[in-house]
């Protein structure tokens, strides 16, 4: 699992002379070189992974599905989340993003997933789980990248800051599979 900071994202984006809102575009342009498809299984973000994704020109043929699974039972029902891991690790968990990620794959018959679990906040967080403390998985069929993100230091750190800044990440990662 690869652990970041919003601080330590933002200054590897800066390296790699990435600018933040155009992944989206990089993440489409990618898929259609490649021929594959993505599907997103969205909670803290949700769905601005999706609306990302279909801002671009082109993205409907490589992006067919985006579940928003706020509740836990449309996690299980849908994205085939197990009850024993929302009732253990819960939902803000590397175990349940990775399920998530994987299910929206299978469910969408793509060659991606890319799943948030987290708390945006400005409610909700505890000591174990902090308000900025997002999950991000990107699988293909072979493996799963998991991501724990720690947001809390983002400037202004903000429920929208945080969505935003996950979508990013979720981008960033996706990207590096394809």
């Amino acid at each position: 699992m690869t652990e970041i900071t919003a601080n330590s994202f933002i200054e590897e984006l800066k390296n790699k002379g990435i600018n933040a809102d155009k992944l989206q575009t990089l993440v489409v342009e990618a898929l259609i070189k490649e021929g594959k498809k993505v599907a997103t299984a969205e909670s803290c973000t949700g769905g601005l992974i999706s609306k990302r994704i279909t801002e671009v020109s082109g993205s409907s043929g490589v992006f067919e599905c985006g579940v928003c699974s706020y509740a836990n039972r449309i996690k299980n029902k849908l994205l085939g989340v197990k009850n024993e891991t929302l009732n253990t690790v819960g939902a803000v968990s590397p175990e349940t993003a990775e399920q998530m990620a994987n299910g929206v794959m299978r469910l969408a018959d793509a060659d991606f997933g890319v799943a948030t679990t987290g708390i945006a906040g400005p409610t909700g967080g505890t000591l174990e789980k902090p308000v900025g403390l997002v999950y991000i998985a990107v699988c293909d069929k072979n493996h799963t990248k998991i991501i724990k993100a720690m947001l809390g230091d983002a400037e202004n750190a903000s429920r929208e800051v945080i969505r935003k800044i996950s979508s990013h990440i979720a981008l960033y990662y996706l990207l590096r599979k394809i």
